[in-house]
């Protein structure tokens, strides 16, 4: 790292640390003994483990009392206009406060109208919206008794949109007082998709309120066109992403979603053990650290 390169003073604050990996059945067999020492903390969906009980509940509570858990969510519809479901959101604190889960997120999107639409859709970018999903998000938090933290999604049309999608996302999270779960790769592929800098989109983010973040793959249908699978390794443009993040923000929690094409474990923590040498390269050095204290006591 050269003398040039600003860096942002690391978080003390965060719940979990270093690197996560989503948790996947299909590695269930492979974590049974050990867990990895490089998966710090793991991510799972709270839709789709509330009440599974059998071998695969009793695998997933084995692993849940190894690790420090987060959950991403995936039918908050905090964008909807439908009533929110807090039968469901009671059903999630309660998964929440038995498994010590240390974050929730969902997606600064909407995904039902009448029932579930099994997509994640964009929702308008406007002042009107703003207000309307904060107050969602303060309701959420209400009920959670918990700060939730709301990811930026990738997108492909931008209905409706008034202002700048950087815009609408700090609206939210301040007016909620909400955290920011960030997401890199959707960050690059909404830059192809909408045709924005991505580095300039990046440091507009409000950096502070980073609970951890998301790094994946994804499919390039055409020069002008990405589709957000987590069905592929993160590409080196993401990568380099993900480095102008930890120098503008400090190294924050970051995990590695894979969803689709998921490769064995012993694969998968090649990967892990990537983002965890790209966090090496922006952690403070002991040198730093003299030089704070040193500074306080002066």
């Amino acid at each position: 790292m050269g003398d040039g390169h600003r860096r942002s003073a690391a978080r003390d604050d965060y719940l979990v640390s270093g690197v996560g990996l989503g948790l996947r059945r299909v590695h269930f067999e492979s974590l049974a003994d050990q867990i990895p020492e490089s998966i710090q903390f793991m991510e799972v969906a709270p839709e789709n483990w509330i009440d599974v009980g059998g071998k695969g509940g009793k695998q997933f509570r084995s692993i849940a009392e190894r690790v420090p858990l987060v959950c991403h969510g995936l039918a908050l519809n905090i964008g909807g206009l439908a009533p929110l479901d807090e039968l469901l959101l009671g059903r999630i604190k309660q998964f929440l406060n038995t498994h010590q889960v240390r974050y929730y997120s969902d997606h600064l999107s909407y995904c039902a109208d009448h029932g579930h639409l099994y997509d994640l859709l964009p929702i308008p970018f406007t002042d009107d919206a703003i207000h309307h999903v904060a107050g969602r998000i303060r309701r959420v938090q209400e009920i959670l008794e918990r700060r939730i933290a709301i990811e930026n999604i990738s997108s492909y049309a931008a209905p409706g949109q008034e202002i700048d999608e950087i815009q609408f996302i700090n609206g939210v999270v301040e007016e909620a007082d909400c955290l920011l779960h960030l997401d890199v790769n959707n960050i690059y592929v909404n830059s192809i998709n909408h045709r924005f800098d991505a580095a300039e989109f990046l440091k507009a983010m409000p950096g502070h309120r980073i609970a951890y973040a998301h790094i994946a793959g994804h499919f390039c249908r055409s020069e002008d066109l990405r589709i957000d699978t987590h069905g592929a390794d993160v590409i080196a443009p993401v990568w380099d992403l993900l480095d102008l993040a930890y120098r503008e923000f400090g190294v924050f929690p970051t995990l590695l979603e894979r969803d689709f094409d998921v490769p064995t474990l012993d694969v998968m923590v090649l990967e892990v053990e990537k983002i965890r040498e790209h966090q090496s390269r922006w952690r403070p050095t002991q040198h730093d650290a003299d030089l704070k204290q040193s500074a306080q006591v002066v």
